[in-house]
């Protein structure tokens, strides 16, 4: 597997993403096109994007970040077939080298369905894990995401003032 950063999606990069969301996020955040699903993308602002590549070149994984409200936003979508195996905490670990914060959408139960008919398990272990808070009070309650929000911060290089 091989890590590629780039500040803009290339066309191909955007199907397997699309097709990637699809298949292993909620039915309820799946996209209907690839359309619907640029829209989402060109929404955000000051994007960056690690992909995980494997040997036959396709999207595997990927980490994307993006600025939302004087805030550092992320998500994380890794092929099931590869939980488990280190590539997400590799993805953060890019990640934290080069912000100072980060916050997320969590999902913290296992009651919706992926397309597939499979339960959608909760990372919120993952993040919390890997360095991240849950941050209780903040939740996110829309018809298609129940979620509350984490937040990761560099303690070493970040000034609270």
């Amino acid at each position: 597997m091989e890590l590629i950063q780039r500040p803009i999606l290339l066309e191909s990069e955007k199907l397997e993403i699309f097709d990637l969301w699809n298949n292993e996020y909620p039915e309820r955040l799946s996209f209907n096109s690839i359309k619907e699903f640029e829209v989402y993308l060109n929404d955000l602002n000051e994007q960056r994007h690690l992909l995980l590549i494997n040997s036959e070149r396709k999207v595997k994984g990927w980490y994307f970040d993006f600025k939302r409200d004087n805030e550092k936003w992320f998500a994380i979508i890794l092929d099931s077939k590869l939980h488990g195996k280190g590539f997400g905490t590799k993805l953060l670990e890019l990640a934290k080298q080069q912000e100072n914060e980060l916050n997320g959408w969590v999902i913290d139960h296992n009651k919706d369905k992926k397309k597939n008919g499979e339960l959608y398990n909760s990372p919120l272990n993952f993040y919390l894990k890997n360095g991240f808070r849950k941050l209780t009070a903040n939740r996110l309650e829309l018809e298609k995401i129940s979620a509350v929000k984490i937040r990761w911060v560099n303690e070493t290089n970040y000034n609270i003032t």
